[in-house]
């Protein structure tokens, strides 16, 4: 990377620590410590940011993810599959399986073991076996100039991350929240669920990505949705106009470590210090997302492999909400699910390339649940 060697040559920073410094300013969660390394990426940042623009730009890409993905910085040692989610807000199923066919694929119908979703190789492609709207190809199958892509009626968003609007899964209608919303996949995918039948309040932190997510959900043909540049932490539940709002999906920031390795060598490790820094903030939004008054309904899910940030956190706040919420028995026949450190937690989903061929994520649904009830109800989907 030009911008890793401009480091590399002021002060002689090893290759590997300009690499990681860098992706952690442009892409991960922010430069934290101190030293020199940290003084100097920060010292060329506006450079470092200027020329990720320009690479988006002759990439034709929006999102960073969409830049990783493209220039195969994703590809862990065990591939996953490429996902292709069906954006149904623009097109159908039938359709686009028609398309890549005319395109020379093979459709190999719906998967039924994990064995054909490994094996995918060639120009061969599947249905998933969970996800009606999600089509599944070989790994680094390349569609970002695809026509389809292009022009939103497809989006390339991994399984595990379709996971959370699917399990929540709002009726026609509804009023949502996606309280950590940017960069906007499952915004989008909440949309298309809701066949922009319904109001969504997106809420996120940083003004740049919520212009990227405004300009991704109006290629999608999301119309929804209102986008809130507000701490999901300060919105009042009492606010009259959230008084409607019975679906809420909480996927707030965390450690990542659930994501393919994108350097060499990348273990996506916090430190502890960092990793109850992220738990903290967890266990609030989750205790302050459960005080909307209407609420029925809500997914917790990260892309952490850390039992700290997963279930460690539904834990914590389900025992002060006990009475009230009750975890739901979602995907019975899902392989991967929470590790057992308390009653119910196998209501939970993990999943990870090994088990799952998808990215590391977990997830959790929360129901109201009536008086006198046990603590877990089942789900089936």
């Amino acid at each position: 990377m030009m911008a890793a060697g401009l480091l590399q040559s002021e002060r002689k920073l090893p290759p590997t620590l300009a690499k990681v410094l860098v992706y952690d300013l442009l892409f991960g969660k922010g430069l934290h410590g101190g030293g020199h390394g940290k003084a100097l990426v920060l010292k060329h940042q506006a450079r470092l940011r200027a020329e990720l623009a320009r690479l988006k730009v002759r990439k034709k890409v929006n999102c960073n993810e969409d830049l990783l993905e493209l220039t195969g910085e994703t590809a862990p040692a065990l591939q996953i599959p490429r996902y292709v989610r069906v954006n149904t807000l623009k097109t159908c199923m039938d359709d686009v399986v028609d398309f890549f066919k005319r395109q020379g694929y093979s459709y190999l119908g719906r998967a039924a073991s994990m064995e054909e979703l490994s094996s995918l190789s060639g120009k061969c492609f599947i249905q998933d076996s969970h996800l009606p709207d999600l089509l599944v190809f070989p790994p680094r199958t390349d569609f970002h100039e695809n026509q389809l892509y292009t022009v939103g009626h497809i989006i390339l968003q991994d399984k595990a991350s379709c996971l959370p609007a699917f399990l929540l899964n709002p009726p026609l209608g509804s009023h949502v929240i996606d309280a950590c919303a940017a960069p906007g996949n499952k915004t989008s995918h909440l949309a298309a669920i809701l066949k922009n039948k319904g109001q969504i309040f997106a809420f996120d932190l940083d003004a740049k990505r919520l212009t990227t997510m405004s300009t991704m959900l109006m290629r999608a043909g999301a119309t929804c949705y209102q986008l809130a540049h507000q701490d999901f932490l300060a919105a009042d539940p009492g606010d009259p106009k959230y008084s409607n709002v019975k679906y809420i999906l909480l996927d707030p920031s965390c450690s990542g470590s659930g994501m393919v390795s994108r350097l060499p060598g990348e273990t996506r490790t916090p430190n502890s210090d960092r990793l109850q820094d992220l738990a903290g903030f967890q266990r609030k939004a989750l205790a302050h997302a459960l005080r909307f008054p209407a609420l029925q309904h809500l997914v917790y899910s990260t892309c952490s492999l850390h039992q700290e940030e997963n279930e460690d956190v539904v834990w914590a706040v389900l025992q002060q909400h006990s009475l009230v919420f009750r975890l739901v028995k979602v995907l019975p026949s899902w392989p991967h699910r929470g590790l057992p450190i308390f009653p119910g937690a196998e209501c939970c989903l993990r999943a990870s390339p090994a088990e799952t061929l998808t990215n590391g994520f977990f997830v959790a649904v929360l129901e109201k649940q009536p008086a006198g009830n046990d603590r877990t109800s089942s789900l089936p989907v």
